[in-house]
């Protein structure tokens, strides 16, 4: 590949065009800054020079009209043969140098008045030529007897100095620079290297691995909470793609059976002649498969429902302490027709922001559940709680039945999922999937407990559902 072609290719990352962008800025704005010191500083010492020509000017003045012309001219002598930048020179009204330091002027400087409008040319005793040429500023003082006294400032001084900091700014300018190349190089590389982590990972998520996640390097900036935003949307999605799949598998499995003992008793209504009391009889048996089966899905579509977050427009403010007391009111003749108690202990004025039908449904799951896998002939106790513990509101089912080992509490909330010990009882394996679907909508979770942790042969279950007050 060619440099033009790896150009092209870096022309196309926004990390190299937002930092040859800034590289560009950098170099005018360092541009402008050189320029507008060096002005600034050559402003300033030619501002002091023509002070400090001024005050000479006025001084030398002062002593003409103090002493005259013999004092003037003995103190241009004494400064002339001082060394500096200095100027001096003495001419006659006609313009023809008298004495100074100045080899010659250039043509017409002596015939101005004043400051000279622009900086002039002039030579120094010994040099002749262009290439020895200097130049200067002056102030020209007009005596009234016609001569004319002319105190300059060399620019080789000035000029100097605005080249030195020209140069030293430069200097620092390219040091900067050079600092700002070399971190753009770091940075960047490092940018682009989180980029390609990052880029590779939604590759492989394309290609159907969700399982992977996009890279966290733990310095909590923008790109970390990019992809720890995206990684809890990949975990949602990786979460529900499961699902899905473990729908399917157990829809083609635990489906299976229904559908073919419904078949089953449609062909044995349909063998040999029957009286219309037994076809009754076999379509009633057909009818409540049926009704099984329909409970099944709905009980699909609504955890599908929940988990997709269909429910969550639908919140409001419900009345946990109202929907607990009318429950136990709902299922007391129910339990008692079983042969267990149900008793509440529900505090008021508990309340969160939810959806009423989808909490009554979880609720109505637990609770039938107590009822179906909670006997226990000593203590048919089941106890429906509601309470505040912090900020959390946690509504809780009590039974002293056999209850679930806690290594496979994980396993209950899966769809389909019954243990052995449950699968004489009639059900479809869903209402503690749809329970936990409806908790973490409510941004809440469920736990499982034993009742009676110190009694080993029953155990008992609890289930808590706590929500965020």
């Amino acid at each position: 590949m060619g440099a033009y072609a790896r150009f092209q290719m870096l022309l196309k990352h926004t990390a190299f065009r937002l930092s040859v962008l800034y590289l560009v800025l950098f170099a005018a704005c360092a541009a402008a800054l050189v320029l507008y010191v060096t002005s600034i500083s050559e402003s300033q010492l030619q501002s002091r020079m023509r002070e400090s020509v001024s005050q000479e000017v006025a001084d030398l003045n002062q002593v003409y009209e103090d002493g005259g012309i013999s004092a003037l001219l003995s103190t241009l002598e004494k400064r002339s043969r001082q060394p500096g930048a200095n100027l001096y020179v003495i001419a006659g009204p006609n313009g023809e140098m008298l004495a100074g330091n100045v080899g010659s002027l250039a043509p017409g400087v002596l015939d101005e008045q004043g400051w000279t409008s622009r900086p002039f040319l002039y030579n120094r005793f010994g040099e002749t030529g262009r290439k020895n040429r200097h130049v200067a500023i002056a102030n020209i003082l007009v005596l009234d007897n016609g001569l004319r006294i002319l105190v300059g400032r060399d620019l080789g001084e000035p000029e100097n100095a605005r080249l030195l900091v020209r140069q030293a700014l430069m200097l620092a300018l390219g040091i900067m620079a050079a600092g700002a190349l070399l971190i753009w190089f770091m940075i960047g590389r490092n940018a682009m290297r989180r980029l390609d982590r990052t880029a590779l990972a939604a590759q492989k998520i394309v290609a159907g691995d969700l399982s992977q996640r996009l890279p966290i390097s733990g310095s909590g900036d923008e790109f970390d909470r990019l992809s720890d935003s995206l990684n809890v949307m990949l975990a949602r999605m990786e979460r529900l793609n499961e699902g899905l799949r473990q729908v399917s598998d157990n829809i083609a499995h635990d489906l299976k059976t229904p559908l073919t003992r419904l078949r089953n008793k449609a062909e044995s209504a349909l063998a040999g002649e029957r009286s219309p009391e037994d076809y009754r009889a076999s379509l009633e048996e057909i009818i409540g498969e049926s009704d099984q089966l329909i409970r099944t899905f709905n009980a699909l579509l609504m955890i599908s429902r929940v988990e997709a977050g269909s429910a969550a427009a639908e919140m409001n403010e419900v009345d946990l302490t109202s929907v607990a007391r009318e429950f136990l009111e709902l299922y007391e003749p129910v339990a008692e027709d079983a042969g267990m108690r149900l008793e509440g202990r529900i505090a008021d004025a508990l309340t969160v922001r939810g959806n009423r039908e989808l909490i009554a449904q979880a609720i109505a799951n637990l609770i039938d559940n107590a009822i179906k896998y909670g006997e226990n002939a000593e203590n048919p106790l089941i106890l429906l709680s509601a309470c505040r513990e912090g900020e959390t509101i946690v509504i809780a089912i009590a039974d002293h039945g056999i209850g679930i080992a806690e290594e496979k509490h994980a396993e209950v909330v899966k769809r389909f999922v019954r243990l052995d010990e449950s699968r004489s009882k009639p059900g479809t394996g869903l209402g503690l999937s749809l329970a936990l679907a409806v908790m973490e909508l409510h941004g809440g979770r469920i736990e499982f407990g034993a009742t009676d942790p110190a009694d080993t042969a029953m155990k008992g279950l609890t289930v808590r559902m706590l929500f965020p007050a």
